[in-house]
């Protein structure tokens, strides 16, 4: 089983395992948050039809931030709970339903640069077997697995195009950095309007809580996304 997120890393381990073990035990898993960019879907069918295997779709039902209302907790970089509810738990039930930990295998596309990454999620994938096809030898960078994908005839999804680094939740990643932040507010207004409108309703909720946070005179305080998106403007 691939957990086949509709980032390039996926892909090319999806084509990696393919080429190992062939298709027919070959299953590609999408977790679908309901917020992701228009474009994932497309490249996933595409993805998919390429290798003739159907698309596997699981789903909590809910977006990240009616996980965080749920849970009573916006994310943040450090702590995501809308990773376990919307990603990590829908594929493991899949899992528990339809693979027998004994013979089946979970395929992650993390590449070399994130090795680091590798005995955690081993450790939340137990007891099924983890193997990482794109931190192995040949070591490929970004830019080499789109355009691998492009050789296929499959066009990759368009938040690489736009200067995303990951195909997820449309650029609104509660893990992400101001830097991104910001370059969804230029990119992707309506989405960055929408995060920030969330994000006050929670902030309403729950106190003095942000997505992101500031260090200014060795002090960290939260950062509200209006607060990123006045001082930009301003600027």
């Amino acid at each position: 089983m691939v957990q086949f997120s509709g980032g390039i890393g996926s892909w090319a381990a999806a084509q990696r395992v393919a080429a190992e073990y062939g298709t027919d035990r070959l299953t590609l898993l999408f977790a679908d948050t309901h917020v992701e960019d228009e474009d994932l879907y497309r490249f996933n069918r595409d993805a998919a039809d390429q290798l003739g295997v159907d698309l596997t779709v699981v789903s909590d039902g809910r977006t990240p931030f009616e996980v965080f209302r749920d849970v009573r907790f916006l994310g943040n970089a450090r702590i995501a709970p809308c990773s376990y509810w919307l990603k990590q738990k829908p594929c493991r039930d899949w899992l528990t339903t339809h693979a027998d930990p004994q013979t089946a295998i979970v395929y992650i596309g993390i590449d070399w640069s994130e090795t680091h990454r590798i005995p955690g999620i081993r450790r939340g994938w137990s007891p099924w077997q983890v193997r990482f096809p794109m931190a192995e030898p040949p070591f490929l960078t970004k830019d080499q697995m789109l355009d691998a994908a492009r050789a296929l005839g499959i066009e990759p999804p368009r938040l690489y195009a736009e200067g995303y680094r990951h195909n997820n939740c449309g650029g609104s990643c509660v893990r992400a950095g101001q830097r991104q932040w910001l370059h969804q507010l230029r990119t992707h207004p309506d989405r960055f309007l929408h995060a920030e409108h969330e994000e006050n309703r929670l902030r309403a909720e729950l106190g003095d809580v942000a997505i992101l946070k500031q260090r200014r005179s060795g002090v960290t305080r939260p950062l509200p996304l209006a607060e990123l998106r006045r001082r930009a403007q301003a600027a």
